[in-house]
Order: C-alpha cells, then structure tokens, then sequence
C-alpha cells in the first residue's frame, strides 16, 4: 500500500495547526517518516469530510426516468463527485416513499444491493442510509428483515405527507407533477395519499415495534424534521440517537438536552438560512446545537459551509471543520476517523490556496488529486 511524507504544509490536527510531517502507511496515519516525502508547502492537510447525509447521487444513478441501466456505474460517478469535493465517507441517504419511482422500494432494493456489491472496489467509503417515510403501513412487516439483508447500520424516518391539506381533503400543492414523476395518474395518487393520512394512529405503535427490533439489531437510527420538544421526546424514548435537520429552535434545545446529535444541513448556512423559512443552521451552530453538518443535496456545501463559518468568525477554523470531520464521525459511532492522529484511518484532503480541492485521499488511497500536486507526486515517485 502506499506509504507517503507529507512534509511542508499545515496539518490540522486535533489540538490545532501544525507544520510537523504527516506520515501514511498501511492506510492509517502513522507516527514515524516512511522515507518518501511529498512537498505541500503552500497547502493546508485537514481531516477528509465525513457526510453524515446526502442524496446527490440521485442525479447520477437515474438522471432520467428509465436511463440508468448499470446501477453501479451510477454509484462510481457519485463516488468521482464526492471525492472532487474532499469527501472521505459518504452515506447515500436512499428513500422508501409513498412517492414511488426513484423512492420506492424495488429502486431502493437495487441501490442497497449495489452499494453492497461494491463495497471495498471504491476508495472512497460509501454507505447506506435508509429514509423510511413513516405512514407506509404495508411496509412495515419484514422492514428490519429487510434492513439486515441490505447490511445497513443507519436508518432515518421522515413524515413528508402534507397533512394539513389531507386531513381538510384538498389536493396538496404540485400534487399533478409529483404523480407524474412517479408514473402515476394523479387521481389516483391522491387517493394514495389520503389512504396513508389515514394511518396516522396506527404509525406510532407501527414504529414502536419497528424502532426495537432496531435497537436489538444495533441498527443507528434517526428522525427528520422534528418541530417540537414533544417530537425529539417521543423518537428519543425509541432510541432515535440523531435529530437530523430540526426545523425549529425547541426542537433541536430538546435533542441536545436528552443527549441526542444533531445533524444539519450545509446548504443552509451556504444559503444564509433555510429555503423552507426553517430555523437558520448558522444560528443554531452559533448556539452550539450542532454535531454535524450533511451535504443534504449538494456535495460542495461542507467544505464552503465549514469554510464560512470560520471566515465569519461564529467558530474558530478548528471548530467548523469538527462539522464535516469528527463531528459527523461521532454521529455516525465511526470512531476509526475524523482526526489526523497516528493509528486512524488516513482520510483527508489537500486544499489549496484558494480552499480549492487539490486532492483527497481515502484509506490511504487517492481518490482525487488534480494541478500542481499531481506533479509533486509524480516527481515523489
């Protein structure tokens, strides 16, 4: 495997930047010099990018309703844009919605099983994130069966009907296109819709059941969008660990008082708050309730999120990266990454200095490297 000296640059350790030579070998960050250095004077060496959350990939294994033939050169194309953008680890955040289409369940089979055929031919660590949409009532016997047999270890419930207009019998706003993308006559998904609002007692004692088999699994779970204390309070009483993107300040004060980590999404403090008029991420970081920022939709947005805010002062540089590094690793109970330190798995990216991604390397490995410190490698060699 490859072994390497990183000498010249600025090392972002745990305790803070240094100018000391960062060791790889064996995959992992080690202690002594390998006797092959690299100049990277005039870059910064930081830990790789953990993305706790993401559902860019979509784009690329279905870019169009029935294009996408080979599942696993779609997964390749996501890994290529994950490395390009520093990211180490990526959990691929896959739904199974009433929405059907690219969220059902059959696209979901196919992408978990792809994702497992390839797991260990990708350098960068690609995972699986199931997003379980709750009021599926059919779905729920044999969904922890289902679970293992995928070899998932993070699942996260979402409740994206739009009750409010269901339960006055009125048709939900995009009702028409959402029914179209998902090959649907739009009658008769809004009849679906309405039969699933319709669940809404039974869901609790349906996730109840559902949430300790997880438990007796060691399956990680989390909710989405919680609004209220009440809300965390009832998925923390399951065992729900993470509140990933809590809508409200209570919301995410309750997640952060029981114990709970709290995910974010990037492309909020990117954008400067939210684009549903949710709570703003960059105040909620300010008010340290915050583990871990998500790419969400869009892959850039941790590094330009981590970024902002140590520009911006709301934390120190050491502190915004914690959010797209170990933070996301704590969430994730990833304790083998998130810090450059002897012994951890050598994942970590080269920014230049413009905070341009010039390389990122996974396990030991490149995934991405392009410019300039393509030619220091090769004059290494």
């Amino acid at each position: 495997m490859l072994e390497i000296d990183l000498v010249g640059g600025e090392v972002l350790r745990p305790d803070g930047f240094d100018g000391a030579t960062l060791s790889v070998a064996e995959g992992r960050v080690v202690d002594a010099p390998t006797g092959r250095s690299v100049d990277v004077t005039g870059y910064r060496v930081l830990p790789g990018m953990i993305d706790v959350h993401g559902d860019g990939f979509e784009r690329h294994v279905a870019p169009r309703r029935g294009a996408m033939k080979q599942m696993d050169e779609g997964l390749r194309a996501s890994e290529a844009e994950l490395a390009i953008n520093g990211i180490t680890t990526g959990v691929l955040a896959q739904f199974v919605s009433w929405e059907g289409g690219l969220r059902g369940l059959d696209f979901a089979d196919k992408v978990f099983v792809a994702l497992a055929e390839l797991r260990g031919k990708c350098v960068t660590d690609l995972r699986g994130q199931l997003r379980f949409e709750t009021h599926q009532m059919d779905l729920y016997e044999g969904l922890a069966e289902r679970v293992a047999a995928w070899g998932l270890d993070y699942v996260v419930f979402n409740d994206h009907l739009p009750h409010d207009r269901l339960a006055q019998g009125k048709r939900p706003a995009g009702l028409t296109g959402q029914a179209l993308k998902s090959g649907r006559n739009p009658d008769a998904h809004f009849a679906a819709l309405l039969e699933l609002h319709a669940n809404s007692d039974a869901t609790g004692p349906a996730l109840d059941r559902l949430c300790a088999q997880l438990v007796k699994q060691g399956v990680r779970f989390g909710s989405h969008d919680d609004h209220t204390a009440e809300d965390r309070a009832i998925w923390h009483a399951r065992g729900a660990q993470v509140a990933e993107f809590p809508e409200t300040l209570e919301a995410a004060e309750a997640a952060k008082a029981s114990g709970d980590k709290v995910v974010l999404g990037a492309p909020n403090v990117v954008r400067g708050g939210s684009h549903k008029g949710n709570a703003s991420a960059i105040d909620l970081i300010a008010m340290g309730l915050c583990d871990a920022l998500a790419s969400d939709y869009h892959y850039p947005s941790p590094r330009r999120a981590a970024l902002m805010l140590a520009r911006s002062g709301v934390l120190d540089f050491s502190g915004a990266w914690a959010l797209v590094s170990s933070g996301p690793a704590s969430v994730l109970g990833l304790d083998d990454r998130g810090h450059l330190q002897p012994g951890l798995r050598a994942d970590l990216v080269v920014l230049d200095a413009q905070d341009r991604v010039a390389a990122t390397m996974s396990g030991g490995r490149f995934s991405y490297a392009s410019g300039d410190i393509v030619e220091r490698l090769i004059a290494a060699a």
